[in-house]
């Protein structure tokens, strides 16, 4: 019963339809891309749990069983490709969503994009709704543009006199995007980018990079990376005593799990950009709430949460369209509306961005804390996108 309760919930945004029904001879599968082993896999781990519960709690979409296979990345773009590559041309896959870095979405977009399937990813850069936007490719992720300008303006809008920022980068698309965004808002605002460090995939002590900004003197310390790398950078900031130098600001933290890893002790203070929360209150977030801690234990992280809705899409998508054609359910997906975990998130037509919010967190002590997980207050939410009229995306 709990399970048709957060079903019909999903189900409830999907305007009901007349078309006739196809069937799949061996019903639905979705395929989960996701970096289960390697550098990546405390997120894909999280990620895999929440489409494995939402093909679940689905059960069955156009009268056929839904069922659900993990593709390991290990962290790596090519492995990506390869074995979304296999699952297409062996299994005729079609439906995939996931993948944590940017440049694996990228290219698996484009994979799925020749076969006119259905990808749904929380991935970062810019480009894959921009210029390497196709039909194939939805993203259910805020751009690098909204979570820069809901975590950077609103931190400049609350602290003016703090004009002197310094920016630690990883160096690949997602990093740079995220960078070009923080320049973008420091020229509107007046501020100065006293400094920039960038750094590789693989590094992992930032002593050097941290010193650098010390030295730079700046107000506040804009960490762009992610994942593990983002947590050792703030460990260290934090060791080096830069917590009483400076305000630290992570514009894209993984939200919940991370916070677990850091501890209050670390995040007290600091101010993390997320892409979703658990305490927000909404009617599919609270039920996603209800059933994730009676299956796992647990609450519902970013990961989470992301690919548990995603993976509700595609198959909301399919139901709606009356068929498991894959690109009649792409063009089913464009311009709907449907009720997530942040509220009312829609899927824009020109170019397959989903709009919903990005909040603005702060790491509160650990004697603040009501309950175990409740790390951080909500300083501010909003959605930031940028306008049709200026669109990379130009899909043929």
């Amino acid at each position: 019963m709990k399970k048709m309760i957060l079903r019909n919930v999903l189900l409830s945004a999907v305007l009901s339809a007349t078309t006739s029904l196809s069937f799949a001879a061996e019903g639905v599968t979705i395929y989960g891309v996701k970096s289960v082993s390697g550098a990546f896999a405390s997120y894909g781990k999280y990620a895999d749990m929440g489409s494995k519960l939402a093909v679940e709690d689905y059960g069955t979409v156009l009268g056929q069983p839904v069922s659900y296979q993990t593709l390991d990345t290990e962290g790596n773009a090519g492995k990506a490709v390869r074995k979304v590559q296999e699952a297409i041309s062996q299994d005729d896959a079609r439906f995939f969503d996931g993948a944590t870095l940017s440049s694996t979405a990228l290219a698996i977009g484009k994979e799925v994009n020749k076969v006119n399937g259905v990808f749904v990813t929380p991935a970062g850069a810019d480009e894959l709704t921009g210029s390497d936007c196709n039909m194939s490719t939805f993203r259910w992720s805020v751009p690098t543009y909204g979570a820069i300008r809901e975590t950077v303006k609103p931190l400049i809008d609350q602290f003016p006199d703090k004009k002197r920022w310094y920016t630690i980068t990883p160096q690949y698309v997602f990093g740079e995007a995220l960078l070009d965004n923080a320049k973008e808002v420091f020229a509107a605002e007046g501020i100065e980018h006293v400094g920039n460090s960038y750094h590789s995939l693989k590094e992992q002590e930032f002593s050097g990079y941290l010193t650098n900004a010390m030295a730079a003197q700046p107000d506040v310390l804009l960490l762009l990376n992610f994942g593990s790398q983002s947590s050792n950078a703030l460990r260290q900031a934090i060791n080096f005593g830069l917590k009483n130098q400076m305000t630290i600001l992570m514009a894209w933290s993984s939200g919940l799990d991370q916070l677990q890893e850091l501890g209050p002790d670390i995040a007290e203070g600091v101010y993390f950009g997320a892409q979703y929360w658990h305490t927000v209150d909404t009617p599919m977030n609270n039920a996603l709430v209800k059933r994730v801690n009676e299956v796992y234990g647990m609450n519902p992280n970013y990961p989470l949460a992301a690919d548990y809705i995603s993976t509700t899409v595609i198959l909301d998508a399919i139901a709606k369209a009356g068929t498991t054609d894959s690109a009649a359910v792409a063009k089913v997906m464009e311009g709907t509306t449907y009720a997530g975990p942040t509220g009312s998130e829609t899927i824009r037509s020109a170019d397959h961005q989903v709009l919903k919010d990005y909040y603005l967190l702060k790491g509160k002590s650990a004697a603040d804390m009501a309950d175990a997980d409740d790390f951080v207050d909500i300083i501010s939410s909003g959605k930031s996108f940028p306008d049709e009229s200026t669109l990379m995306c130009k899909r043929s």
